[in-house]
């Protein structure tokens, strides 16, 4: 079970709440918390996630979710509602990178994803999922709520001060709000998978040379018979071995994601011009 689905089962699914997406990030730069007990702070792994509520009508939710190192379990930390996000913040619309702010009624937070493919996709669905909210909200929320208020008797005063501005996406490249939305969905996909590949193979190699570097000779300063030492070479070829062929795999994966990527592009140009024409 990979993490989206471990995080979906642990922490929405009891809540009657659908994941949308989940990515992993870290603070640009790090609140200090002097109120916090030295023996409560560790490392961990902060995950920010999208949400929607499977009562109709439903609800967008934004979830900090973090693993402290050593446990198996996520933990929720703080929510956040659509209504509260006033900006998204992409950063850099000229060109993809992991950073973006989120710009919340009566706070502000700086991220960095753990890629750049992670926050594209990250800003993509919640920028479509903000857009359905809204426009859901407009067409039938507006007039049956001031309705009800006034059968409630409650005064202009007493009327709860809800901001009703839909979010503002700021600094975000025009592809994630574009209509090819299904194709760059499946090239930032690609994307996370080569770099969580990546990663797992680079882990793996640090893992194989740890285990087969040759221990420490003895302070007596005998040597190993020749039969561990043979032994310790074949660890050591296979090792590389098996290196090498993750290196070729990687290779041959990023070759066919970049003709994935040029297909993809050519597709959505095309889609680009045929919506043209039949415009004009």
């Amino acid at each position: 079970m990979n993490i989206q689905s471990a995080i979906n089962r642990e922490i929405f699914a009891p809540r009657d709440e659908r994941m949308l997406v989940a990515i992993e990030v870290r603070r640009r730069r790090k609140r200090r918390l002097p109120f916090v007990a030295p023996e409560r702070k560790g490392n961990y792994v902060t995950y920010l996630c999208l949400s929607v509520t499977n009562k109709k009508p439903a609800q967008v939710f934004i979830t900090k979710v973090k693993q402290f190192e050593g446990s198996p379990r996520f933990v929720k930390r703080s929510q956040w509602s659509v209504e509260q996000l006033r900006q998204v913040n992409g950063i850099n619309p000229n060109k993809d990178s992991p950073e973006f702010d989120l710009l919340l009624n009566h706070t502000s937070d700086q991220w960095i994803a753990s890629s750049a493919a992670e926050k594209c996709m990250f800003v993509q669905i919640l920028y479509h999922a903000c857009q359905n909210y809204w426009e859901s909200k407009q067409s039938q929320g507006s007039p049956r709520l001031l309705r009800d208020q006034k059968d409630q008797g409650l005064s202009e005063s007493q009327k709860p001060n809800k901001p009703q501005c839909p979010t503002e996406f700021v600094n975000c490249q025009s592809k994630l709000m574009g209509d090819a939305c299904s194709v760059n969905m499946a090239i930032y996909r690609c994307k996370i998978f080569l770099n969580r590949m990546k990663n797992t193979v680079m882990s793996q190699q640090g893992r194989q040379l740890a285990e087969a570097k040759p221990a420490p000779a003895k302070a007596s300063g005998s040597s190993p018979s020749p039969p561990a030492g043979r032994n310790m070479g074949n660890v050591v070829r296979r090792a590389s071995h098996m290196v090498s062929e993750h290196g070729e795999r990687l290779g041959r994966a990023e070759e066919k994601t970049a003709i994935m990527m040029l297909s993809a592009r050519q597709l959505a140009e095309t889609a680009q011009r045929l919506a043209l024409k039949q415009i004009n």
